[in-house]
């Protein structure tokens, strides 16, 4: 499954930017949507996640009352929301979707962790916050 998002660009400091990712051609109904981020030099880190059935959102802390995250399961998309961002929210932004009506979102002491089992991804977008 091939996911691509879109919606990144630059943006100044308490500006906001809207994230969409959906597959490209035929997928499989996605369950556990997510986004992800990495900067220069860090480790990939999870932004935010939605199970598409009930709506259910989590966070990871540093994005909690700025990101939203929210999908269109007619569409078999999945949208970041962002708002008030900062320099240090600078990264690639990358999608990630699964199929498996028993995959789980992680979460863990700083909020949203992971998505189990492995998801697809998509190739990232850049967002720069100057």
């Amino acid at each position: 499954v091939q996911l691509v998002e879109s919606g990144g660009g630059s943006v100044q400091a308490g500006g906001s930017l809207r994230l969409s990712c959906a597959a490209a051609g035929y997928a499989p109904r996605f369950y556990c949507m997510g986004w992800f981020r990495q900067a220069v030099g860090k480790e990939r880190e999870p932004v935010a996640a939605i199970y598409s059935v009930s709506g259910s959102t989590h966070y990871r802390d540093s994005v909690k009352g700025r990101f939203t995250i929210s999908r269109d399961n007619a569409a078999n998309t999945v949208y970041l929301e962002m708002s008030s961002l900062k320099p240090e929210d600078t990264a690639i932004y990358y999608c990630a979707a699964n199929s498996p009506g028993t995959c789980q979102v992680v979460t863990g002491s700083q909020g949203f962790e992971r998505i189990h089992p492995e998801p697809n991804w998509g190739q990232g977008t850049q967002v720069t916050v100057s």
